[in-house]
């Protein structure tokens, strides 16, 4: 697959970027600075009318509401409409000059998501981060486990660096608006290092749409790296608990 280069829409306030930051791959300064992104998919007003399946794209926020990137996906019409999460896309991630400065990679794999098995190579998500485009500074994968999510994060080499676990039930209703709360811990899994949320969205968002909005905290002085393979995950998160149940409300 060729995928060309995505144009940003215009949306709100930019953060600004930070200077006299060195050494840090570029298009990533603003995270230098930063403790928390929140990621707030756009509302597809076609995919409301019309049941199919469109291309996700994403405002990237920071803690005051600043925008500090724009996020969305290339994938084959066909593969939205009948494979779900499984479907192969890339995440094209630009900052407010319209540079690309990361990329989410997800194969097509057929059969995966089983939690007693996902180790495997061939049945579990994967996802793959680069920044800048071309430079793999890491993965992210769905890991065995009885019932909870299961998520490592791994370096370039595939050393593991974190272990991402979520609750027995991820569903959001009336009843339940809480945050769905997916804590990062070390290897030992003894400290919590930060989390990954999904906020409910209100009563007619989270039955019409799959416009949803996540967030990621961490350590402000994290390696930036660190930083993006966290970021990059979040859209792993997203694909895989919560993008299937809209599609089959459809």
């Amino acid at each position: 697959m060729s995928y060309p280069i995505i144009k940003r829409q215009p949306a709100r306030q930019w953060m600004e970027a930070p200077q006299g930051v060195s050494g840090i791959p570029p298009g990533l300064e603003y995270m230098s600075s930063l403790d928390q992104l929140i990621v707030k998919q756009r509302v597809e007003f076609g995919e409301m009318l019309s049941g199919l399946e469109m291309r996700n794209k994403y405002d990237v926020l920071n803690s005051v509401g600043q925008q500090c990137y724009y996020a969305e996906e290339e994938s084959e019409f066909c593969h939205r409409q009948w494979c779900g999460p499984m479907r192969e896309y890339v995440m094209h991630i630009s900052d407010n000059s319209q540079q690309e400065v990361m990329r989410v990679r997800h194969d097509f794999v057929c059969c995966v998501g089983c939690c007693w098995c996902a180790t495997d190579s061939s049945c579990g998500y994967e996802i793959q981060i680069e920044a800048p485009v071309g430079n793999v500074i890491g993965y992210a994968k769905q890991q065995t486990s009885k019932w909870k999510p299961h998520i490592r994060i791994f370096d370039a080499n595939r050393q593991p660096l974190y272990v991402v676990r979520g609750p027995c039930c991820g569903c959001q209703g009336v009843c339940c608006t809480d945050d769905v709360d997916f804590p990062i811990r070390d290897l030992t899994e003894q400290n919590v290092l930060g989390r990954m949320f999904k906020r409910w969205a209100g009563c007619g968002r989270e039955m019409f749409t799959d416009a949803d909005t996540f967030g990621v905290t961490f350590p402000v002085d994290m390696a930036i790296n660190s930083k993006a393979l966290l970021f990059g995950c979040l859209f792993l998160v997203d694909y895989m608990f919560y993008e299937q149940p809209k599609n089959n409300n459809h």
